[in-house]
């Protein structure tokens, strides 16, 4: 039989127990940190991205220029300063900045100042956007990227901006439904992201650089 008491107690050790479940979501919440990095069409950096295993959500966006709210016309027609960009948040507990920089590198041509693969113009430009505690990582990473490479690294290590997301439709654009008219017909918007990946030739350069170090290189 149950008393007052001992309800009075099972209580109790139900309010300790949540508290500490709430205070360890706030505090898990609290070590998430964001890496932002620029590696031509955001849809590829992305779905790169988001399936890294530490790795909480990838968002497609646009930062390192001067407009507010820039619009994809807008960045594209190159009249912003902005690149193309994605904002990673992860969890630092189970991937480093470091790490993930290192992926980045071998995920594109970091020797192409003038765009990534078939994408050309500054807004199609690598460059990683760093806060001051990433700063240190990003160096060491690029030196490293370029030690392995051989050759010379043109991407910039720049301070983090504003990020501005891309508008909706340019989320998870490798996972869509929707269907999309492209050069190759009407599609679905990932099967038009395959088609348009292949035909840019972004694996086949990025195998051709980094052999089997490329991390998402099928």
């Amino acid at each position: 039989m149950i008393t007052l008491s001992n309800l009075k107690t099972i209580t109790l050790v139900c309010l300790i127990g949540l508290g500490f479940m709430v205070q360890g979501s706030r505090a898990h919440a609290a070590e998430s940190e964001t890496l932002t990095v620029a590696g031509g069409c955001f849809w590829c950096v992305e779905a790169d991205f988001e399936n890294v295993e530490g790795v909480t959500n990838a968002v497609s966006g646009y930062t390192g220029g001067t407009t507010e709210n820039p619009t994809y016309k807008q960045v594209t027609g190159g009249d912003t300063g902005h690149y193309e960009a994605v904002q990673i948040t992860f969890d630092p507990v189970v991937i480093s900045a470091g790490a993930l920089l290192d992926m980045f590198f071998r995920s594109v041509d970091p020797t192409d100042a003038g765009g990534q693969f078939c994408d050309r113009g500054d807004s199609y430009r690598t460059a990683i956007f760093a806060t001051p505690d990433q700063i240190a990582a990003a160096a060491d990473a690029k030196l490293e990227a370029q030690a392995d490479l051989g050759q010379n690294i043109v991407t910039p290590i720049l301070d983090a901006k504003p990020f501005y997301p891309a508008e909706d439709y340019h989320q998870d654009y490798a996972k869509g439904s929707s269907l999309v008219l492209t050069r190759f017909g009407p599609k679905s918007q990932a099967k038009a992201y395959k088609a348009y990946r292949e035909a840019c030739g972004r694996d086949q350069r990025v195998k051709q650089l980094w052999g089997s170090a490329a991390p998402f290189a099928g």
